[in-house]
């Protein structure tokens, strides 16, 4: 058993694996996150009950960029204080066990490969969407994150007048229809023409960004999740059929696309880092 914990920039959620499977899961809502110590403690609240158990270690998952082997994180997503951080070596003082972190997307194609849809696939991207755009790879069979854990970040390529993340995530919304994500999905699937039209116009981006992943990666699959792949039955339309250029249609036509199904994957997937151990 090992404790996975998923930190977002609103909660933090944590869980022991067992079986593939997340139990005794606890969850907190981040506050006062100008104050480094204040969220470190709500933090070390989250995964404290948990360490009664007869758990090996913890793994965790950050929205930023992180120092792999010295489990140093950086300037963590919508948590101000979190600028540079040596989580490991607090966690590890905290609780006595080892303590392994990646960036959180990298840990929700772990959870997929290791106990989700990818699990038949030697090489996978995994593309979270919603706030952002985020990605994680699986190369061989092995999670891949780069000299610095910013491998295949995708939504930071050049696209338009911006990069691809603004075109494929909430931001797209706001942009285009001045509301959410989550507004623009009530809106169309009331019929309304505009919000039906900005959902294509995203499904047409979303094909940019497969076309970028097969170009650099040519995987066997892609897993999407994320808050926005809840709307996928107004954009899937649009981005198979932008996906009609690609070079090599064979590679298309070889390539598997997955939604997401486990809202605990991310969970799995920091637990997974334990492998290490």
């Amino acid at each position: 058993m090992n404790i996975g914990v998923d930190i977002g920039g609103t909660n933090i959620r944590a869980g022991i694996e067992l079986g593939g499977a997340i139990t005794r899961q606890n969850k907190v809502l981040l506050e006062n996150k100008e104050s480094l110590s204040s969220t470190l403690s709500q933090l070390m609240d989250v995964i404290r009950p948990l360490t009664k158990y007869p758990v090996k270690g913890i793994g965790i998952g950050v929205p930023s960029v992180v120092n792999v082997d010295e489990g140093i994180v950086y300037n963590v997503m919508n948590i101000p204080s979190w600028e540079e951080v040596a989580l490991r070596d607090i966690v590890e003082r905290e609780f006595n066990l080892p303590v392994f972190i990646n960036n959180d997307v990298n840990c929700f194609i772990l959870g997929e490969h290791r106990f989700g849809l990818a699990q038949k696939y030697k090489s996978v991207v995994g593309m979270a969407i919603g706030t952002g755009l985020g990605s994680g790879i699986i190369i061989d069979n092995n999670l891949y994150s780069g000299n610095n854990c910013g491998a295949g970040e995708i939504g930071m390529l050049p696209y338009k007048d911006s990069i691809l993340e603004d075109y494929v995530c909430n931001r797209f919304f706001e942009e285009s229809l001045q509301m959410d994500a989550y507004a623009a999905h009530r809106l169309a699937l009331q019929g309304n023409t505009t919000a039906l039209a900005a959902w294509e116009e995203f499904g047409v981006h979303l094909g940019a960004v497969v076309k970028t992943i097969m170009y650099t990666y040519d995987p066997e699959a892609i897993v999407f999740g994320g808050s926005i792949t809840k709307a996928s039955g107004l954009f899937t339309k649009s981005m198979l059929a932008s996906l009609k250029d690609f070079a090599y249609p064979r590679s298309i036509s070889n390539l598997t696309l997955l939604l997401s199904e486990n809202e605990n994957i991310a969970l799995l997937g920091a637990a997974a880092l334990m492998e290490k151990a």
